[in-house]
């Protein structure tokens, strides 16, 4: 049984290895559905003992077909990465049609050359998954992470399945969307996955005790004094479940 966690903070990834997670996947900006951390950000992480460290490769939020120019920013990412000792990066593109763009995605792999590689839920949007799954496979990608282009990956659940058959060992998939301790071990039956993605957040108070109001940093109304951080006690939650119902 595997968790990996995603984390945004060097205090996120100590409360994943606290949890007994074994690999995170790390990012920023999860308001976006996560974009390339800073390489200093990288460099502590890097220093947290016990954890696989993946990096998440994405230039922007939104959509994931890229530029020429955000290419060649997400090859320069995935070079610091690897200088950072990153273990594996997390990434992908796709054509305007729905498909895998298969000319950037190559590039991205070579670039990626001696770290492991996943294809990350830009899948979720794509047009045909059986075909972007047989396009992933001859990439030469590791794993693939998905919610099953489902709202969650308990709602994917079956497409999941469907989809580790088919690849018959070939990559690892990594079921991953609101995946929690209450449902951990369904997904794995459901799937047949032994691995899974949580982000295992929960509210955290800000230490200020001066606070102005009326005043938003983010979108209007958010609040400046609370964020979502990586909870070792929900990550302890979600490895026991999984590892009560190994079969």
């Amino acid at each position: 049984m595997k968790l990996e966690v995603c984390v945004t903070t060097p205090e996120g990834a100590c409360a994943a290895a606290e949890g007994g997670a074994g690999r995170v996947e790390l990012c920023s900006a999860l308001g976006e559905g996560g974009v390339t951390p800073s390489w200093g950000l990288m460099r502590q992480v890097r220093q947290v003992p016990g954890l696989r460290m993946h990096v998440l490769i994405r230039p922007r939020g939104g959509d994931f077909v890229y530029s020429r120019a955000e290419v060649e920013c997400m090859i320069d990412d995935i070079k610091a990465a690897a200088e950072c000792g990153a273990d594996g990066v997390v990434t992908g593109a796709l054509l305007p049609t729905g498909d895998i763009d298969m000319d950037v995605c190559r590039r991205l792999v070579e670039a990626a050359a001696g770290m492991s590689v996943t294809f990350h839920r830009a899948f979720d949007l794509c047009r045909d998954p059986f075909k972007a799954l047989d396009d992933i496979m001859a990439l030469g990608c590791d794993r693939l992470l998905t919610s099953g282009c489902a709202s969650s990956a308990l709602a994917g659940s079956g497409l999941i399945a469907d989809l580790r058959i088919r690849a018959a060992g070939r990559l690892t998939l990594l079921p991953g969307g609101g995946v929690n301790p209450g449902n951990a071990a369904e997904i794995m039956l459901l799937t047949g996955c032994r691995e899974l993605h949580a982000s295992a957040r929960s509210s955290l108070a800000s230490v200020m005790t001066y606070r102005r109001d009326g005043v938003a940093m983010g979108a209007p109304g958010s609040d400046e004094y609370c964020r979502l951080e990586t909870s070792a006690e929900i990550v302890r939650g979600i490895v026991k479940a999984m590892n009560d119902n190994v079969v």
